[in-house]
Parts: C-alpha cells; structure tokens; sequence
C-alpha cells in the first residue's frame, strides 16, 4: 500500500554500550556464596575515622544539604590546592580543581573532555578496568602498554608506541592491580613525553599514601600537561562517601567544567564537609592503616610463595598479583577458589596481559588472609 515501509531491525541500545563487558571484578563477586572470604574488594577495611564522620553530623544538623558550586565548596578546593603544594609538590589554583563524585567521576571528565573518536590513549596492560571502558565509551581507541619486569611502566616503551593519534596517556603509582610504583625518574620521563609530543598525562593518584619501597612522585611536578586524578576513598577510608578531586591547568578545567554541570550539578554536599575534615586533619588514621597494609602484605607475600603461588613483594597499593600454576588459566583458578569460598579476580579482568596471573586484595583483616591461604593450599 502507498505509504507502507519496512522496518529494519535496528538495536535500540546504543552499540558503544553493547560493545562494553561487565567488569571482571563483579563477575566474580557474583560468582561467590555469602560467606565467602573476599579478597577481590579494593576497599579499606577500616572504619572511616570519627573526626570525619563528625564533620558529616554537623554538616546535616546544620542544614547544609543543599546544591554547592559545581566544582565544589570553596574550603574544600583551598585545602586540596595547599595539599597539592605541600605533599605534591606542585601549585593548583583552587580554581584548578573540580571536586567530584569520586575519582571515577574524575576519570570521565578527564577522558570526556581530551577524547575524540578515533584518538589513541597509552594504558597499562594489565591495568585498572575503567580505563579502557571509559576511552571507548567515547570512542576512542585503547593502546595497550606491556609492562616491564617489575611490572611498571616503561618510559621506552611508550615512545615506541606513540603515533600522530596519540592524545593521552594514563599512568596510576602505585598501580592496581599489581601495586608496582613508578620511580621519579620514570615520572619525569612521562612528563617530558608528554610536552615533546604535545599529549596529556592522566595520572591517577588514589593510592599515593599506600607505599612501601619507593616514593610516591606526582608527574605535575615536572609538566603543565598533567591532569591529575585522586580521592578521599582509599586514603581515608572514604569509599562509600563518593568524593573524588580533579586538578589541572585552567585549559583544562574549563573543559571539564562543562562536563561535570551535566554529568553531575555538584557533589554530595555533606560528603564534601566530610571530605574537608578529612584533607585538613590529622594523618595518623592513614599511616596506621599503611602500616597494617603493610604487615599483612608481608605475610599474604610470604604465605602465597610458600604454596606456589610465585608472588613479587608489591611495593604500594594493597594488591597482591601472584602467577598461577603453570599448565593453568587465571580464570580457572578463579573459578576454583570461589567455588571453594575464596574471592579473586582472574588478571585478564585487568587487559589480556594478566593472563596467568590473579589479583588478591589485602585490605582484609589478617585472620581472613590466614584463613584464604588455608583455603587456596588444599584447593591448589
């Protein structure tokens, strides 16, 4: 009949959607019985300190519930720009920092704000999950970088895989899932890549106060082309309370700004009251809690080798990243271990060069570590 047309079969979900995976980390959380023991969580195990808590209450009890700037409260961008300056050791404005929804919020605008399609990023392979879903979301292209030996970055490597698409590279020290730590130098190589190439470095910081050999060395120091990522999450025990920063040059701001007013009008009001009480107190909280990390890193180390487990002593974060048995898969071992109520995450959940490796999170109490080893002795 006049007028009549075919409908072709169309998806109706965007196919930059389809094409993404769940993560491998939640895949096995769902894997798992409830009285699994779980050592697939990159999240402190220790209650977010009182101070902190406190300067929540008070903010509730005194109404200030309701929108605050989009780049956040004032107080807030002051204390990150004098944190910046004295533990960074580079100056931001506070007009060069936005306060977001954790530092995955941060991420987007980072990638949002720098990616076309088509347009290339240096990541870690194996390296955090969100960072290749986030460049593809936008539609840009993945380069994957081997890692070294000690399982870093090296500044060889990324020149060999630069190209004329190249417009960002990610570096995060220490690093998940492997914990390694870039070396200053290594931090100063990147940023003189970067200016040579005319590229932005993202470097993810949310571990920076976890180290345990070495020094955590921000690239800002030695660049302009830097935008540099971090969070109250890891460093306070903050994780739940979704308060993420982003700092960078005004040329950048600008353009994450404009990200952030419809992504997110503002971050959580009373989580940023919090987040102040946390940046602009005492630290003792936090190397308490780096050097409880640390104890049980040497005995989870110590213990994984004495199975078989080949284990590398990581030197920050709280991630252990042992090779499985020869003959084996990462995902089969992963799959066993849960089965036998053990949470892991296989490390192709991280870039396809984790295979033969699984990643273990020590921010566990010791008890369930000992028991976890246990556990993977008789089963492996």
């Amino acid at each position: 009949m006049p007028g009549d047309y075919i409908t072709m079969p169309v998806s109706r979900f965007a196919q930059r959607v389809l094409d993404l995976d769940i993560s491998g980390i939640r895949k096995m959380f769902e894997g798992a019985g409830p009285n699994a023991i779980n050592l697939g969580l990159g999240q402190p195990d220790f209650d977010t300190p009182g101070h902190i808590k406190q300067a929540a209450i008070d903010a509730i009890n005194e109404g200030f519930t309701g929108y605050t700037a989009g780049p956040g409260i004032p107080g807030l961008r002051q204390a990150l720009s004098h944190k910046f300056k004295n533990e960074n050791g580079f100056e931001v404005s506070p007009e060069g920092i936005i306060v977001t929804s954790g530092a995955s919020e941060a991420l987007e605008l980072a990638i949002a704000s720098l990616v076309d399609p088509a347009d290339e990023v240096l990541i870690a392979n194996p390296g955090f999950v969100s960072y290749n879903s986030l460049v593809s979301l936008m539609g840009g292209r993945v380069i994957s970088l081997p890692l070294a030996d000690d399982l870093t970055i090296s500044p060889e490597t990324v020149v060999e895989m630069i190209s004329p698409k190249t417009k960002a590279m990610i570096v995060n020290s220490p690093a998940n899932p492997t914990g390694a730590v870039q070396t200053k130098g290594d931090m100063e190589a990147f940023a003189q890549i970067a200016d040579d190439h005319g590229i932005t470095l993202i470097s993810d910081e949310v571990y920076e106060h976890f180290i345990y050999e070495g020094e955590h060395v921000s690239p800002a120091q030695f660049s302009d082309n830097v935008i540099t990522v971090n969070a109250v999450s890891k460093t306070f025990s903050m994780t739940g309370w979704r308060i993420g920063y982003v700092a960078a040059g005004k040329e950048y701001t600008e353009q994450m700004l404009k990200v952030h007013q419809y992504v997110q009008a503002c971050a959580n009001s009373i989580a940023q009251k919090a987040a102040l009480a946390a940046v602009s107190g005492p630290m003792d909280s936090v190397f308490a809690m780096r050097d409880e990390f640390r104890s049980r890193r040497d005995m989870l180390v110590e213990g994984l080798n004495s199975i078989g487990l080949k284990c590398e002593s990581p030197k920050g974060a709280f991630y252990a990243f042992p090779e499985v048995p020869e003959g084996t898969t990462s995902a089969e071992i992963a799959s066993k271990l849960i089965s036998n109520g053990v949470i892991v995450v296989p490390g192709t959940a991280f870039g396809d060069r984790g295979e033969g490796h699984i990643r273990l999170s020590y921010a566990s109490s010791m008890d369930k570590l000992m028991d976890a080893l246990d556990i993977m002795e008789k089963v492996l």
